[in-house]
């Protein structure tokens, strides 16, 4: 395949009008010259459109009325299905806080899963739970809030077959440290629906802590005494950071704030959707064994608690810049940033020779002309 006189967002996070040459799913070449034809060989005109990388979700629970706790076969091809048909072409879909037999079940099916033709590729699994502050569930379920374990995080890593990448924490919790500690090697820890304060995510952090769950949300807020875990998250450059822009999450000044505090490599947009996720309004949903209410866009709980997003990642990521940030930022943190964090940059995430061709062709408005991808 070739696609030609495209404005390609290149590896350097910058749009250059250059050639592709795509073979067995992979970037062979990248120029500026004309590429030669073969006969036979597919070639797309991308004159007028951008050439971006395929976007990678690392935190959503669901979409299409199916969820990855589900533990079925045919919920993650309808998700996967989905995600591809919005430009995400890698996923990384997360779990909720429920029975650990449950949670060893649905990485099982994960790990399982045999992706068919159109869906986006699982290259992960993100356990939101179940070490979680029981002060601060948000839109999880308490009574399968659990103490951090070392056999039952290895356990559930074993299920997925190594799928497992990301698990939230709340380092204040017992055994939260002596468990980032042992196993921080194995997968990347995250602070989310946490009580900590600054130092006690400061812990978290020297103990081996490297990712921050959807940012502002279920977490003390960053105030000028009382700093909290934001505060101590924007102090050391290897954390990451993710920030659900959906709209409803997280105000858009807040989210020209976090790009402004933590720069253009550590932010990660993701989508956080449930199943509310490209379904129609006024509907009801379920989430964690709890019942979601979407309605103008929200999903909520009874209580009125806004729960998972209804929003894709890819929306999320044109809504960002709807809300300010500059576009190579917006696209950045969508593609690059996200597979980083999950430690598979060098295969995916950017658009560059040696690379897998997972590739979305927009217009000038940032509407999908086409998805290309194994």
């Amino acid at each position: 395949m070739i696609i030609k006189n495209g404005l390609v967002f290149m590896e350097d996070f910058k749009f250059r009008q250059v050639n592709l040459k795509v073979i067995d799913g992979m970037i062979q070449k990248i120029t500026d010259t004309e590429l030669p034809e073969e006969i036979g060989e597919e070639v797309i005109e991308a004159q007028g459109l951008k050439v971006i990388p395929g976007l990678t979700d690392i935190h959503f629970h669901g979409c299409m009325n199916s969820d990855l706790c589900d533990a079925t076969d045919e919920a993650i091809s309808i998700m996967a299905k989905y995600q591809r048909s919005k430009g995400v072409t890698t996923i990384c879909p997360a779990t909720m806080t429920l029975p650990k037999e449950r949670l060893m079940e649905i990485c099982q099916v994960a790990a399982n899963h045999e992706r068919t033709e159109g869906e986006a590729e699982i290259i992960g699994i993100n356990l939101e739970g179940p070490f979680i502050s029981p002060a601060k569930v948000g839109a999880q379920n308490p009574e399968y809030v659990h103490r951090a374990e070392v056999d039952f995080l290895k356990d559930l890593i074993e299920a997925s077959g190594g799928l497992t990448k990301l698990v939230t924490i709340a380092p204040e919790e017992d055994g939260a440290l002596e468990c980032i500690s042992a196993l921080k090697d194995d997968i990347k820890f995250s602070i989310g629906h946490t009580s900590a304060n600054y130092e006690e995510a400061v812990a978290g952090i020297q103990a081996g802590v490297r990712h921050m769950t959807h940012m502002f949300n279920a977490m003390p807020g960053l105030t000028h005494r009382v700093p909290g875990p934001i505060a101590a998250a924007a102090e050391r450059p290897e954390m990451t950071v993710e920030l659900i822009c959906d709209g409803y999450h997280i105000h858009p000044s807040m989210i020209r704030l976090a790009f402004r505090l933590f720069g253009p490599n550590r932010i990660v947009t993701i989508s956080d959707s449930c199943r509310a996720c490209g379904m129609e309004q006024g509907g009801e949903y379920e989430l964690g064994g709890q019942t979601v209410y979407l309605n103008d866009g929200v999903a909520r709980l009874k209580d009125g608690t806004i729960a998972a997003s209804a929003t894709n990642l890819f929306d999320c990521m044109v809504n960002t810049m709807k809300y300010g940030i500059p576009e190579e930022l917006a696209v950045r943190a969508a593609t690059f940033n996200s597979v980083k964090a999950i430690g598979m940059e060098k295969r995916y995430g950017s658009i560059a020779e040696g690379k897998v061709a997972n590739l979305v062709l927009v217009n000038e408005d940032y509407e999908i002309q086409q998805v290309i991808g194994q």
